[in-house]
């Protein structure tokens, strides 16, 4: 079994999902930062935000050791 192909859909797979689950998490950030009024309020995650943070962080790590074993693995 070839291991380039598999980590190439492996790869393309990995970089979908870290797009949508960023684009799922909430912002911190407001209207009024952009205009100086920096109102932000520091809060520790819980539940699904907490949950979908580190499922970020996940496939962000298998999409590097992907990438890295397409590099290091001769196709």
């Amino acid at each position: 079994m070839q291991l380039g192909p598999f980590l190439q859909t492996t790869i393309f797979i990995s970089a979908i999902l870290v797009v949508v689950l960023i684009l799922l998490q909430q912002r911190g950030a407001s209207l009024g930062a952009g205009f100086g009024s920096s109102g932000e309020l520091h809060t520790t995650r819980r539940g699904l935000d907490k949950s979908l943070f580190n499922t970020t962080i996940v496939f962000v790590l298998i999409f590097i050791f992907s990438i890295l074993g397409l590099l290091l693995i001769p196709v």
